[in-house]
């Protein structure tokens, strides 16, 4: 399959990032691992996931870079799989998709909310462009070709006007202009 991705969608940064968490058990792990879970059996207690399934995608999000692999235990060796900096740095997308969740839902449907620590008063997420603090689900906000563009995604986004800031990114999520 991964023959018929088309060049665009290869160099999408959407694309790119589905590549690290697009299948369902993926974000549930990291979810956990947000959550405080580090050992194989904890993630497969509290998903379900069949042990060949989980070992997958540990393999997986460990290759990624998105956990590392660490020994705690030996004799027998027992591992845990703790968050690396790229790996927390999605923390903030798995809150947006919570809450994307939770918007359809009646508050008195919601099995889980985000909530502050110290207060326990309900987070009402929204995602924000940090120049201006304007929300990004306003239409005035769109797509356009970056510098790194290939043709085919210039002529994509040739009609929408670009004066590009680079950004200094940090594996945290942060960045600078």
């Amino acid at each position: 399959m991964a023959g018929k991705i088309r060049l665009e969608d290869r160099e999408c940064p959407l694309s790119s990032a589905l590549g690290y968490v697009g299948e369902w058990w993926t974000l549930l792990i990291l979810h956990d691992a947000f959550d405080g879970y580090t050992r194989f059996d904890q993630f497969q207690a509290n998903l379900g996931v069949s042990s060949s399934i989980l070992t997958s995608r540990l393999k997986t999000l460990t290759s990624q870079g998105l956990l590392e692999r660490r020994r705690y235990q030996t004799r027998p060796d027992r591992y845990e799989y703790v968050l690396t900096d790229l790996g927390r740095s999605l923390r903030p997308v798995v809150v947006a998709l919570a809450a994307w969740g939770n918007s359809r839902l009646d508050p008195s449907e919601r099995s889980m909310i985000l909530v502050d620590r110290n207060t326990g008063v309900e987070a009402d997420p929204v995602i924000v462009d940090r120049s201006t603090g304007r929300p990004l689900d306003d239409s005035d906000f769109v797509f356009a070709a970056g510098p790194a563009a290939s043709e085919t995604m210039r002529r994509r986004y040739e009609h929408i006007p670009t004066r590009a800031v680079p950004h200094q990114h940090h594996p945290d999520g942060s960045s600078e202009a």
